[in-house]
């Protein structure tokens, strides 16, 4: 097995890319100088909910996946984010390869629901790669395995992931809906003539907030109308 190590120097949005994309800039060195011919390297990235602090609206963001405050350390467990894959070419010593690391806004996805919920500071990301190692051999090559224990950590700034969500959805998002739900909310918006599902959506937002407020106007008007004082 050839010795390897890696570093996670850089995570930046890719501004051409077709679909929501960040490229991982991943330094590799070895512990000799025999020459490496290639590496066909995986990943797995994790994310490590553990190492940072959240605000109180973080919070609110976070309680479908990890239930409320008191509970998180019981809750917040490393999760997977994604899979990925890289060719490194040839080289000795040390090198250079790029990472790509395609992203969702997915909300069913539990990492794109955690990256949304948060408002600065850092992503705790958690690298662990594995691939195979080919180098020359008696017979013009030989091939190793990449060791388990290679992985690096790295913080990505919560500003690199908003700023690749603004650029392929700007100000707006994404959720799935089943074809029934689709097919009555079509029926609701075309019903009361609006323009697009987002203004049906509100309106059906507004009438929930509507009903809620008015069931607790009845309860109030109810708890002090003298009947009411009658059974006190």
């Amino acid at each position: 097995m050839i010795d390897l190590t890696f570093v996670v120097r850089d995570v930046a949005a890719e501004q051409f890319s077709v679909t929501p994309r960040l490229t991982a800039r991943i330094g590799i060195a070895t512990g000799s100088t025999e020459p490496i011919q290639a590496i066909a390297l995986q990943c797995q990235v994790r994310i490590e909910p553990l190492r940072r602090r959240y605000s109180d609206v973080e919070a609110v963001g976070l309680a479908d996946l990890f239930g409320p405050r008191e509970r998180w350390a019981d809750t917040q467990r490393t999760f997977l984010w994604q899979h990925c894959t890289a060719m490194v070419q040839g080289f000795t010593g040390t090198t250079e390869t790029s990472m790509p690391l395609e992203c969702t806004y997915d909300f069913e996805v539990t990492a794109a629901k955690y990256l949304h919920a948060l408002r600065d500071g850092t992503i705790p990301l958690l690298f662990l790669f594995s691939g195979t190692v080919f180098a020359p051999g008696e017979r013009g090559f030989s091939v190793h395995l990449v060791s388990w224990e290679c992985e690096a950590r790295y913080d990505m700034p919560v500003s690199v992931w908003q700023d690749l969500m603004r650029l392929h959805y700007p100000n707006a998002g994404w959720i799935r809906l089943g074809h029934d739900t689709v097919t009555a909310l079509a029926a609701y918006k075309s019903a009361r003539g609006m323009l697009d599902f987002e203004d049906a959506v509100s309106a059906l937002l507004a009438e929930a907030s509507e009903g809620r407020s008015g069931a607790t106007r009845d309860l109030s008007q109810r708890a002090s109308s003298p009947r009411a004082e009658e059974v006190r």
